[in-house]
């Protein structure tokens, strides 16, 4: 297993990854993540960008996964959310590109630690900035 940092933005950093976009788009990580036998051993959503600290077994590429993750949850939050769709009239969700290291270079602790004081949240292993338990 690869443990690999993500980091992606949203598109001309629009602070819109807030309550039920937020936790929308954190069930569609999830989702994706199980499909691509991907454990996601931290995860942060900020207001204008997502951190994802995974592991990943060998078969899974980086930019496979990152194509996946980016592009299912742009194309279905786009559909399910009309306030995305008038922000991002171009249907592109995230800006271009990402940036992603192997732990290798720092300890695994290190990484969960960075992300673990990004904000706190009810949710330990993956968490949304600035945001409670979702509403019912």
């Amino acid at each position: 297993m690869i443990h690999l940092h993500l980091v992606w933005i949203t598109k001309y950093r629009k602070p819109i990854l807030t309550g039920d976009v937020a936790y929308r788009l954190r069930e569609l990580i999830r989702e994706i993540c199980r499909t691509e036998k991907t454990e996601i051993i931290r995860g942060h959503i900020s207001k204008d960008h997502v951190h994802l600290f995974v592991s990943v077994p060998p078969q899974v590429t980086i930019s496979r996964l990152v194509q996946r993750l980016k592009g299912k949850t742009s194309h279905k939050m786009l559909n399910e959310f009309e306030s995305l769709r008038k922000n991002f009239w171009g249907r592109h969700l995230w800006a271009r590109g990402y940036f992603c290291c192997s732990s290798g270079n720092v300890t695994d602790d290190v990484i969960k630690q960075y992300i673990e004081n990004q904000s706190h949240d009810v949710d330990t292993e993956f968490k949304i900035e600035g945001e409670g338990p979702p509403s019912s």
